[in-house]
């Protein structure tokens, strides 16, 4: 089977095998090299030259885990969370921090429009309450790539915290992480990378890390510091998914050789190429090119076509589609 939803991905055959991987347990030195490996590579692949700045804390659990760990783990008492929220897992960010009775406020947006940075710099200057921004980099509602490098700028010009959830679009999209000064990036290696759901992960500066450390706990298995001050000793807070740990390490193995960046020229390519295909079909993509994605598109059903109808046919030949959410529920169709 094809997939073409968002995630869980294809995986290769190398990958797949290395499933088979002898039982090992998380408490002996075989797994903590291979922690100590994942970490080395996450921080090769994705803060290439300031990987001395950075530390990756590794979790089982899926994207929203690493999210939700991220943002809990990033507010002192009595300070406030901003969320540009443009779709779902904008939504997703606020009422996570608004599930922890934590301060949150927006700048919400339509489900197509990318959040105006001139609206964000005016905001904090107005808030100054306001610790940190949280966004969405790539919008899997839509496929809506938001503006992560003007956003990250303003952030970081008036000395806020950016918590970026870049789990649809690390090794998918161009992110210059250290040069943009982000605090807190948090992804998954059932995405772009290409590996098995089921650990995710959250790339911290290190210069935040003594910061985080006086603020409360709010989580038992999701705080942060738990799992740097554990990992640092090459060990982990709580057991592990084992062998999909070796599976993500063999994912980040492909994903160095084949290189990021080509990777991405990759997912760019045969997006391209659909949208090419689809247009000569007169399928209507939901965005503009200018604000697509280099991973997803979603196209208007079209007219007397409904999404279980297309779904149903396609999966016939061996492919998955993925449906609309929320109130785009039953207008479009994605395809990754």
């Amino acid at each position: 089977m094809v997939l073409l939803n968002p995630g869980p991905v294809n995986v290769s055959e190398r990958v797949r095998q290395t499933l088979l991987t002898p039982d090992i347990c998380h408490r002996e030195d075989e797994f903590s090299e291979l922690l100590h490996r994942i970490q080395a590579k996450l921080l090769k692949a994705f803060v290439p030259g300031a990987e001395s700045d950075y530390v990756a804390v590794v979790m089982t659990g899926s994207g929203t885990a690493a999210v939700e760990a991220a943002l809990m783990s990033s507010l002192p008492h009595g300070r406030r969370m901003l969320i540009l929220n443009n779709g779902v897992y904008g939504e997703r960010m606020s009422q996570i921090v608004g599930l922890h009775r934590l301060g949150v406020s927006e700048l919400k947006y339509d489900w197509t429009v990318r959040p105006d940075p001139e609206k964000l710099l005016l905001a904090l200057r107005q808030h100054q309450e306001v610790h940190a921004v949280g966004m969405v980099h790539h919008e899997t509602t839509t496929g809506l790539l938001n503006p992560v490098h003007e956003i990250a700028e303003i952030v970081d010009n008036q000395n806020r915290v950016f918590v970026l959830d870049a789990v649809s679009a690390l090794a998918g999209e161009t992110l210059n992480i250290a040069k943009s000064h982000i605090y807190m990036v948090t992804g998954t290696a059932g995405k772009c990378i290409q590996g098995f759901p089921g650990v995710s992960f959250v790339l911290v500066r290190k210069g935040f890390v003594e910061r985080m450390r006086a603020y409360p706990k709010r989580s038992w298995y999701l705080h942060l510091t738990h799992y740097i001050d554990n990992e640092g000793r090459g060990t982990i807070p709580f057991t592990p998914a084992v062998q999909i740990y070796y599976a993500f390490d063999e994912a980040l193995n492909e994903l160095l050789e084949e290189g990021v960046a080509n990777r991405i020229q990759r997912y760019k390519k045969m997006a391209t190429l659909i949208r090419e295909r689809m247009a000569k079909l007169g399928v209507k993509a939901l965005l503009p090119a200018d604000r697509q994605s280099n991973t997803i598109t979603a196209y208007h059903l079209p007219e007397g076509v409904s999404y279980q109808a297309l779904h149903d046919r396609l999966k016939q030949q061996g492919y998955v589609i993925y449906a609309g959410q929320g109130n785009l529920e039953n207008k479009i169709f994605r395809v990754a």
